[in-house]
């Protein structure tokens, strides 16, 4: 079963998070990526640019719409993913309770409903 974890957080500028709380972050980052490889489990992960290098795009009355910026205007803006290829949600919670950046903000863990195959969606399993 496919579980795609989704971290949120507060985002901070390389500034305020300076060179220690970044090289902290890489660290913490590559350690649980490769815990997650090293597992069997990991199918995927990106960390994402800050939500200001975001575009939203959607319909509005049959109107295309483009926004500079994060559709959701929160203090916790989503960060990363990974996606995990685990037995049951137990496993995906406990993968979730390890990423580094639950002790910033909430880890949502959903699963997948399809996913892409050579170009087919087939039925998450």
């Amino acid at each position: 079963m496919r579980y795609t974890l989704l971290l949120h957080y507060p985002e901070m500028s390389p500034e305020e998070l300076g060179p220690e709380g970044q090289e902290h972050g890489q660290r913490a980052f590559s350690a649980y990526a490769a815990t997650l490889h090293a597992a069997g489990v990991l199918v995927g992960g990106e960390v994402l640019q800050p939500s200001v290098a975001t575009t939203t795009v959607r319909t509005v009355d049959g109107v295309l719409q483009v926004q500079d910026g994060p559709f959701a205007d929160t203090k916790e803006q989503l960060g990363g993913t990974f996606v995990i290829d685990v037995p049951d949600l137990d496993a995906a919670l406990a993968w979730a309770r390890q990423a580094p950046s639950v002790e910033w903000g909430p880890v949502e863990v959903r699963p997948g409903a399809v996913h892409v195959v050579d170009g087919s969606w087939t039925p998450n399993a």
